[in-house]
């Protein structure tokens, strides 16, 4: 039996569709179906941030499925949300579907985005509908700061303790195993962990109770999200080798890593997708749980402002994802 696509309804039926597929949040007031959403902000404020996946690009339809592709778009949002030391509280998305588009990939990909949101009491509360030639998954999402201060990348300083919490390279080792066509045994949990990644989310707004100088999440890998941070703030990030700050990650990569002739401290520096959490603590702060430390934070010496030094040493690989040169 062939499957409806969504031209096969009108857009008022398709959005009735998948509509109740979708959470909403405790401060969700007035959910879709008006023109807008409304939603609490009791601290006064709210943070906002957008990020868009597109086919091809993005994700890719023969490895993703839409539940997956669902998660992916929500859990990369509501990164960015913790990134500034905030809590999420409510998104929209905006969907570009070809008229080819089966009606069961969009319900799908709304009970990815309430697996992913639901259980954090985030509402999805409307957006919008496009057709187009390219499938796009587009999402803006808001977050309460909770009375606290933004933490920004701007606010390191010589001394501090560079720390991270999250995962590191496993989901570019799951890109590289997928690139590679390998499948199976221990792969999966590294591919599961590309697919599906799972952000520290709690450790954002953990560093910024803690008393965090800096902050962001690493979403285009260690090395050119930890050069944004240090250039914000005019200084150099020093950090140890990884074998000797973080060797358990490198140990959960090195199976795949020697299978694939990769160095595994190459994929836990470049990796972005993992969404970790980047901080700076003041010197003698104590670490809040799931943060490691990195290393310190060093002043700059004129053109080695936003330098990331690894073991002493710049990294002359190239730094992570960029979204024009791949």
């Amino acid at each position: 039996m062939t499957q409806p696509t969504v031209a096969d309804l009108d857009e008022d039926a398709l959005i009735a569709s998948f509509v109740p597929l979708l959470p909403r949040g405790s401060r969700t007031l007035v959910p879709t179906g008006d023109d807008a959403a409304v939603v609490a902000a009791p601290d006064g404020r709210f943070c906002v941030s957008t990020d868009l996946l597109v086919a091809g690009h993005h994700f890719r339809p023969e490895w993703s499925s839409a539940a997956d592709v669902g998660w992916r778009a929500a859990m990369q949002n509501l990164s960015d949300i913790a990134g500034m030391g905030a809590v999420p509280t409510s998104m929209v998305m905006g969907l570009v579907l070809p008229p080819s588009t089966p009606v069961a990939w969009v319900h799908d990909l709304c009970r990815g985005f309430a697996e992913a949101c639901g259980p954090l009491d985030v509402g999805v509360d409307g957006g919008d509908l496009s057709a187009g030639e390219q499938l796009v998954v587009a999402v803006t999402v808001h977050g309460d700061l909770g009375g606290r201060a933004p933490i920004l990348r701007s606010g390191a300083r010589p001394g501090d303790v560079v720390a991270h919490a999250g995962a590191l390279g496993r989901s570019a080792a799951g890109h590289a195993l997928l690139t590679e066509g390998r499948h199976g045994g221990s792969d999966e949990a590294l591919i599961a962990d590309f697919l599906r990644p799972r952000p520290a989310l709690d450790a954002g707004p953990a560093a910024a109770a803690a008393g965090a100088s800096a902050l962001m999440d690493v979403s285009d890998g260690l090395l050119r999200d930890g050069r944004r941070l240090a250039r914000a703030s005019g200084v150099v990030l020093d950090l140890e080798p990884l074998e000797d700050s973080v060797p358990s990650a490198l140990a959960g990569l090195a199976d795949a890593a020697a299978r694939l002739g990769v160095d595994p401290a190459v994929w836990a520096l470049t990796g972005g997708e993992d969404h970790g959490m980047l901080a700076t603590f003041p010197a003698g702060t104590e670490l809040p749980a799931g943060f490691t430390r990195l290393g310190t934070v060093r002043a700059a010496a004129g053109a080695q402002a936003g330098a990331v030094l690894v073991g002493g040493v710049e990294p002359t690989i190239s730094p992570g994802w960029d979204h024009f040169r791949r």
